[in-house]
């Protein structure tokens, strides 16, 4: 490894030596064409490039269609129409607007119980296999994952953004499904000084809540015998506050063997706040053909959020339907009184979230170019990226007993219903107990160290115009820690341990288990709604982990320790224990990743050979090496008799517990030609084919070297329990990651048709096709360990594989103008409009076919609930699409710029899209078939479909001076979520988080 890093670096050094001395080459790197002029069309013509001052969102336009029709590849585009100005608070809902891009509203995968009002993770054309870019180099944040968490960036700092949807021989590999990249300024953008500020206040009205935000920039330039010098600096500060309301209903059962009815519902409310802080500077010097650049850029947030929640634990098979209680056609409950008195009332927890994450990542980047000659022109690139992230997520809940629980599921909003004698209940000490905790920390850092040097010749040439080559060396390290378990939820007291190993519940009115509770009011609940308040933990005993836990844990041994002296048990409680931290091995995740490519693409023209074809091909060929080190673990849980037990039964083998390190290791080698043509009809009209291969390495997540096996046994007791008898023997295990998984590959074909009818008006159609393989799944294989005896054990160890393949393919449609032909005022009024259909399958290179789960697991081991789904009665779904995609989605805006004037409002929407399967909140062990045999179930959960409208004006007092006012969310759109089951797609989950505002002034001098 020294010896590769030392060999970068001096090559780098070597080259700049010789670049300086006029006596070599140098290049710039070709990150994707971002001018917003066409590339030289003619041999010995020099590369003109259109500088576009943007005035407004009319110029803001106008300069991305050039980008669009003038690039080689197809892109689409958004420019600020101000400096710091995208016309959206996050680069995330920036994206949204983009034809073929769409937004996943949730906070992490795998948990769609909690929303992101701002947007998390971006999927272009239906897939989420997205590779981002800073300024043309590759970026990342420190998650586990490849890509940047746009959320992460200040869009303040941003000059626009560039969305390309087919990979080139010259771009980085690891974009199947898009690249965006996202582009700041350079001091040489301006003729000389420039610099502005902006001021804004955010206002949340669903918390009544301002957050301020502030941004500048300080740019200038000097000519100097030297050469020309710039230098650029930009800063953003801003404060997002955020609040979700939520209903929510826990899934179905056929509880009484004909009445399918959920186990209850909730409310909860979640604030989010961030700090976040952005900056960029950038230096450049030029002197003849020799120029150079120096960029930093760092952004950085600090994250809380918190959550109060009343939810719906009571045990679905000892619910009783009132009969008061209305179905539906299908026998599904829709409003009526539920009781338990098997569970002595209807149990509920009432807790208090606290979570926090500090992030930042930083990316240093060094490039020097040399026009060596009118035809040979090189550059050199060297770029360091270092992301780093911290979290920390505690839940403290107490538990609530009530005489009765009321639900009316008619609505568009579910309900509980309380009449005066629950709400003195719910205000009444004496029906609380402490319940549980669950804690989970994470640390993760990564590092890339990249070098790249390339070269340009321009041919003297009627057809070819130029070739352009390059290599590119990375070395990149990245750790991951979790707690292990990694949310480790742990009872307190629970209603279930009573006479188990408790004699009761730690009731909140016994002075001996006094810690701190509140009662909170759920304040403007839904923006008026009625809710009562609830008895929920101090936020004090979520953030002092694990002196409270510690603490809270204690009323469990009280409890127990009567438990056990009431039965001349003598002291049998376990006392309570943290979860591991950077201790075990199974939380560490260290990954090494090398890579070499080099490429080749050349343009050509045939125009004035009277075919009006130009276009590029290419080959790009990369070898990536792969380390990973953890370990094998061998746990053997067989069932113990206890003294007092003769065994019988299955003779269970003897096997040592044991743990051994991993080291893996693999290379392989992508070859990925591409091929764009672009035909000109007209000047206004052109048509575009791109083929390509692509390649999309898996997240370091799933390449975690760590693999558990546990032998387990099945027993019942016979003889007034004097008799063990082992039923069964259970091998099996679960690789949390593959270190030998392959990237997914992808060959994709795009046509386009482009009419450009006007400065600012086009209708571009694009058809896409892109047929998958390798795509990651889980499976399970046979690993065989050796007992004392030696003789052979086969466990059933289920792990990530390149295990599918399938496709995503569709069209887009893009539309927009500004209507110059109207006379005055209405010349000013402006329309775009898109749409987006894409169709998506996998199929499994080894399916797994059954009508029926079994197993009470929701682990990886259970495949078929994993890949098919499983409804609460067992019945599997299968045929489910991939992830994240919607079939339909469209974008309409109404623009207006006219004098000091820029409007626009905006209106952004997409159809239904399955979130996941086997997810937080629809999956438990507690199913049944219909022999009563206990199954695990996880409910495919869906978004539903989701539009919403934004808003915003600015006028322009002077040249130097504007205000801005903006609305987010103006329709007061609700986020439906669904859980499919055999009844139907039935509402899981209402999230209201209402309008948002804010006012902006921008000053430039």
């Amino acid at each position: 490894m020294n010896h590769y890093r030392r060999t970068a670096v001096s090559l780098a050094a070597a080259q700049a030596a010789l670049l300086c001395s006029g006596l070599a080459f140098a290049q710039t790197a070709p990150a994707p064409a971002s001018a917003a002029s066409a590339p030289d069309a003619k041999p010995q013509q020099t590369q003109k490039i259109e500088s576009v001052v943007v005035t407004g969102r009319r110029a803001a336009l106008e300069s991305a269609q050039r980008i669009k029709q003038n690039s080689d590849e197809i892109v689409d585009s958004i420019v600020a129409d101000d400096i710091g100005k995208l016309p959206d608070r996050s680069v995330t809902e920036v994206l949204q607007r983009v034809v073929g891009v769409t937004i996943d509203r949730t906070m992490a995968k795998g948990d769609p119980e909690h929303y992101s009002v701002e947007g998390s993770s971006v999927n272009i054309r239906g897939l989420s296999y997205v590779r981002s870019e800073v300024n043309g180099r590759d970026t990342f944040s420190a998650n586990g994952g490849r890509a940047l968490n746009f959320e992460d960036v200040p869009p303040e700092l941003m000059a626009a953004v560039d969305v390309y949807k087919n990979p080139t021989a010259a771009q980085i590999e690891g974009s199947i499904g898009g690249l965006v990249n996202l582009r700041t300024a350079m001091p040489f953008d301006y003729a000389g000084f420039k610099g502005q500020v902006t001021a804004s206040g955010n206002y949340n009205k669903l918390q009544g809540r301002f957050s301020p935000s502030a941004s500048g920039l300080l740019s200038n330039r000097w000519m100097t015998d030297a050469g020309d010098f710039g230098v650029l600096l930009s800063l953003a500060h801003s404060k997002s506050t955020t609040r979700t309301d939520l209903w929510q209903v826990e899934p179905y059962y056929k509880i009484d063997g004909t009445h399918w009815a959920p186990k209850g519902a909730q409310w909860r409310d979640s604030n989010f706040e961030r700090n976040r802080d952005g900056a960029y500077a950038a230096a450049q010097w030029k002197k003849d053909n020799v120029s150079s650049s120096l960029t930093y850029f760092q952004s950085k947030y600090k994250m809380q959020w918190d959550e109060n929640a009343l939810f719906a634990q009571t045990n679905p098979w000892n619910i009783v339907i009132g009969s008061d209680a209305k179905y539906n056609s299908n026998n599904v409950f829709v409003s009526g009184t539920l009781t338990a008195p098997a569970d002595g009332g209807v149990n509920f927890g009432a807790d208090t979230r606290y979570m926090t994450r500090n992030s930042k990542t930083r990316d240093l980047a060094w490039n020097l170019a040399w026009k060596a000659s009118d035809r040979w022109s090189f550059s050199t690139d060297l770029q360091l990226v270092k992301s780093d992230t911290r979290g920390f997520d505690s839940t403290v809940a107490t538990g609530l007993l009530m005489p009765k629980e009321n639900l009316d599921l008619t609505g568009s909003t579910p309900r509980v219903v309380f009449d005066s004698s629950d709400l003195a209940a719910l205000q009444n000490k004496a029906n609380y107990y402490w319940a549980f905790t669950m804690e989970h920390l994470d640390r993760s850092k990564a590092e890339q160290k990249a070098w790249r040097a390339d070269g340009k010749f321009n041919f003297d040439h009627a057809v070819l115009q130029d070739l352009s080559f390059g290599i590119r060396l990375t070395d990149r390290d990245a750790m991951t820690t979790k707690t292990v378990p990694d949310y480790n939820w742990s009872a307190i007291t629970q209603t279930w341990q009573r006479g188990w190993d408790i004699s009761d519940v730690a009731y909140l009115s016994d002075p001996r288990f006094n810690a701190p509770t509140r009662l909170h009011p759920f304040t403007n609940f839904f923006g008026g709604q009625s809710v009562p308040a609830v008895y929920v933990p101090d936020v004090s005993l979520a953030k002092d982990y694990p002196t409270s836990y510690t603490a809270l844990h204690k009323y469990h041994d009280i409890r127990c320790q009567e438990f056990t002296a009431a039965n001349g048990w003598g002291s049998g409680c376990a006392a309570w224990a943290p979860a591991s931290f950077g201790t075990d091995p199974a939380g560490n995740n260290e990954q090494h990743e090398r890579s070499q490519a080099a490429y080749a693409q050349l343009r050509f023209d045939f125009t004035d050979s009277g075919t009006p074809i130009d276009g590029n091909v290419g080959l790009r060929a990369v070898r990536t090496e792969m380390k990973a080190s953890g370990y094998t673990v061998f746990n053997n849980k067989a069932d113990q008799p206890n003294p007092n037990q003769t065994v019988r039964g299955l003779a269970v083998p003897n096997i040592a517990n044991f743990s051994t390190p991993i080291n893996a290791e693999q290379s392989y080698i992508n070859v990925l030609p591409s091929l764009n043509l672009r035909l000109k009809s007209t000047d206004n009209l052109q048509f575009r084919a791109a083929v390509a291969r692509g390649v999309s390495r898996p997240d370091f997540a799933d390449m975690q070297a760590y693999t558990t096996m546990d032998l387990t046994t099945t027993k019942h007791t016979e003889n007034n329990d004097t008799v063990l008898v082992i039923d069964a023997v259970n091998l099996s295990g679960t690789a949390n990651g593959n270190p030998l998984l392959k990237p997914i590959k992808s060959t994709q074909v795009d046509l386009t048709a482009e009419w450009y009818f006007s400065k600012n008006g086009s209708l571009t159609l694009a058809l896409f096709n892109k047929q998958l393989s390798d795509i990651i799944v889980k499976q399970s294989a046979t690993v065989q360990l050796r007992d004392t005896a030696n003789n052979p054990l086969n466990f059933t160890v289920t792990s990530p594989v390149n295990g599918a393949k399938g496709h995503a393919r569709g069209f887009e449609i893009a539309f927009q103008r500004y209507l110059d032909m109207l006379p005055g005022w209405l010349a000013g009024i402006g329309v775009q409009a898109n749409y987006t259909y894409v169709d998506s399958k996998t199929k499994p290179y080894n399916p797994v076919n059954s009508p029926f789960c079994a197993g009470t697991s929701t682990g990886a081991e259970n495949l078929n609930l994993n890949i098919n789904g499983c409804d609460t009665d067992g019945r599997t779904f299968g045929n489910l699409p991939l992830t994240n995609l919607s079939k339909n989605a469209y974008n309409l805006a109404l623009l207006y710029d006219w004098g000091p004037v820029s409007a626009r409002v905006a209106y952004a929407w997409r159809s239904k899209y399955l979130q996941g399967v086997n997810v937080n909140g629809t999956r438990n062990g507690d199913g049944r078939l219909a022999d009563s045999t206990s199954v695990a179930y996880a409910l495919p959960t869906w978004s539903d479909a989701y539009g919403q409208i934004d808003a915003g004006i600015t006028y322009r007092f002077t040249d130097k001076f504007s205000l801005s006012l903006e609305g987010q969310n103006l329709n007061n759109a609700l986020a439906r979520q669904l859980m499919q089951q055999n009844i139907g797609l039935m509402t899981r989950a209402v999230n209201y988080t209402g309008r948002r505002y804010s006012v902006q002034a921008s000053y430039a001098f």
